[in-house]
């Protein structure tokens, strides 16, 4: 759910953007029904995933999350991790936020076709209602975690769960500085061995 640092993470060629923002519409092994360069950029999503799940500081800031909600932590945290990256956007890129995004969506609705039927119209919504930009707020993850709400089949408790975030914010906000350093590292390495002459 974390999409801005799918993004992010993804560097600036445009179907690894694509195809990180997009991954968790994504099922099944790769390539399935998509291009091979986007395959290749839910393959990257799905390896920060994994880094994500293992790494001491995304487990930290699962801790964090009261027993209430812990059955939902680690979507919580994607959507905190987000928010605490564009908040403070500016020190991760040297585009403006709102020019960043506008690219993001302009990659994604060029690709549009290219992507399983099922997922276009939440990616269109998200171009539309400017889903990326308005994690710069508390305002703006709160009503995240309220759609999600309403959209799981059984009740649950992630409405207002971003009164999580603002009981712990130091501790989040010093989870994603260890992990955000860590994670670009990682990708670097995993582009790095892909692109090696003999990688499988």
């Amino acid at each position: 759910m974390n999409f801005l640092a799918h993004a992010l993470l993804a560097g600036e060629e445009p179907a690894l953007i694509v195809g990180g923002v997009v991954g968790d519409w994504i099922k099944g092994t790769l390539p399935g029904v998509l291009p091979v360069d986007l395959a290749r950029g839910v393959a990257l999503h799905r390896a920060i995933d994994v880094f994500a799940e293992t790494h001491p500081a995304f487990c930290r800031s699962r801790t964090r999350v009261s027993a209430s909600r812990r059955r939902y932590a680690g979507v919580l945290v994607d959507i905190f991790y987000d928010h605490l990256l564009a908040r403070a956007w500016e020190a991760h890129h040297d585009r403006p936020l709102d020019d960043y995004c506008a690219r993001v969506y302009a990659h994604i609705g060029g690709r549009l076709q290219d992507l399983p039927p099922a997922a276009r119209p939440a990616l269109s919504m998200m171009a539309r209602e400017g889903w990326l930009q308005s994690y710069t707020r508390i305002e703006g993850i709160a009503d995240v975690l309220a759609r999600m709400s309403l959209r799981a089949r059984q009740p649950n408790p992630i409405a207002q769960a971003e009164r999580e975030f603002i009981a712990d914010e130091t501790g989040f906000a010093d989870d994603f500085a260890c992990w955000l350093p860590e994670a670009q590292a990682f990708v670097r390495n995993w582009l790095h061995r892909r692109e090696a002459p003999d990688s499988a």
